[in-house]
């Protein structure tokens, strides 16, 4: 769609259920839910750039400035791929059912649905808390200083401080929000 007025430009194939999507800067990354697969697509065309094996149902997806990372349902880890090529540089155990992502800049944070909890990695996998949240936690924001949380069970919203996990406050948002995302000012 056309940001501006919203016309549909045009439509793209990729796999089967595609569950969620990042931007890398340059092309277009879509997650396949029921083919255990991503597919990169070349943003200026939509010409498909690779499909990618990640197994596991993926869900979540999020790009790091270098790498894109894939949170996948059914086998409680994430997946890294460099995102020049789609090789796979290591997986990732985390809670369980992570189902979204967030880059806060320096590190990667996990939604983990079943768990009520947040996952925090380094670049290198390397886990650095597991954080208590609402009721399965299904969306993930950063702002850049915080992680906000969108729990679908509890209908609220945790903000967590990125530095160090430390939970800042829950707040009233309304039925089963699976998403969040941060516009500049707001969330």
């Amino acid at each position: 769609m056309r940001a501006r007025d919203g016309t549909l430009v045009n439509t793209f194939n990729v796999g089967t259920d595609p569950a969620g999507v990042a931007f890398d800067g340059a092309n277009i990354w879509v997650v396949n839910h029921l083919d255990n697969t991503v597919t990169k697509l070349q943003a200026s065309t939509g010409a498909a750039l690779g499909t990618f094996a990640v197994g596991g149902q993926p869900e979540g997806i999020a790009f790091d400035g270098t790498n894109i990372w894939v949170a996948k349902t059914t086998t409680n880890n994430v997946t890294k791929l460099l995102a020049s090529s789609g090789a796979a540089l290591g997986t990732f155990a985390v809670g369980k059912f992570p189902c979204a992502l967030a880059f806060d800049g320096s590190n990667m944070w996990v939604a983990n649905a079943s768990d009520n909890s947040v996952t925090k990695l380094k670049g290198d996998g390397t886990s650095l808390g597991v954080f208590a949240v609402g009721g399965e936690p299904f969306g993930l924001a950063s702002d850049g200083s915080y992680i906000w949380v969108a729990n679908r069970t509890t209908a609220n919203a945790t903000k967590l401080r990125a530095s160090d996990g430390a939970s800042l406050g829950t707040f009233p948002v309304g039925n089963f929000p699976t998403s969040v995302a941060f516009g500049g000012a707001n969330v």
